[in-house]
């Protein structure tokens, strides 16, 4: 088992025009100085914040599936393959990019959110025809845990199954509560702490490790495993939880 918490210090900045949009990259790009260049095939993780409304111009994407959570606000896209939409608060963009196509990105005003590319075998998904999906908050199952929510974006049961292996969640924890979660051999939990201050702490290692907003953590074990992700103080744990496999059966992009 292996637990390490990245800082937003230790992550790398962005930003689109002179500042309009900034951003915290939990998992950058290349030279963009991340601690994390990649988590298996989970290979960029952005939070964007948007200072005024702006629109990041056409561009192109290829291969890799793109998912753009909105935490706040509302964000519009529009692509090469006739597709005009907006999403607010809670809701998914999915691009599963192909053989690609171009799109555009329009933030509103204080609006906020991931932006998460998941690799699959590029040499095959390039062959595939790019495709454009979207997901208000309320087309995704929520479970509860005793007092625990889990929001599945993901997996089994959810609007959204990627070729990539996958899957995701955003927990919200209340304070002083914990949830216990399974780590299977062989995957890698990447998490980001939305807000709130807690710990997360393996029944192999017994030991807690403190974290805060704007954290990311990285869990990681070679055999089966539990973890537990705790609250503290008097205000919930939010986490936004990707499990992927830490290898997988093709070759990777060498970033």
């Amino acid at each position: 088992m292996d637990i390490r918490i990245y800082t937003r210090d230790e992550q790398a900045k962005g930003q689109f025009g002179v500042g309009e949009i900034v951003e915290n990259k939990p998992i950058g790009f290349p030279r963009e100085g991340s601690a994390v260049t990649r988590v298996g095939p989970l290979f960029y993780w952005a939070w964007a914040k948007s200072l005024k409304t702006f629109e990041i111009p056409l561009h192109p994407h290829s291969g890799f599936e793109i998912l753009t959570y909105v935490l706040d606000g509302t964000v519009g896209h529009r692509d090469t393959l006739g597709n005009v939409q907006r999403v607010t608060t809670g809701g998914v963009q999915i691009m599963q990019t192909g053989s690609g196509a171009h799109h555009a990105e329009e933030l509103s005003q204080d609006s906020e959110l991931f932006q998460i590319w998941f690799e699959p075998h590029l040499r095959a998904a390039v062959k595939r025809p790019p495709t454009y999906n979207q997901y208000d908050h309320e087309a995704f199952p929520v479970d509860g845990e005793g007092s625990v929510l889990i929001k599945r974006i993901i997996g089994p049961d959810t609007p959204i199954e990627l070729v990539t292996d996958s899957r995701m969640s955003d927990i919200t924890i209340p304070a002083g509560q914990s949830y216990r979660l399974s780590l299977p051999a062989g995957y890698a939990h990447a998490v980001v702490v939305v807000f709130g201050d807690g710990s997360i702490e393996s029944d192999e290692l017994q030991e807690e490790q403190s974290m805060t907003r704007g954290d990311f953590v990285v869990a990681s074990s070679d055999s089966d495993s539990e973890l537990v992700y705790e609250a503290f103080g008097n205000t919930p744990l939010r986490l936004v939880l990707i499990q992927v496999p830490t290898e997988v059966d093709y070759p990777l992009y060498r970033k």
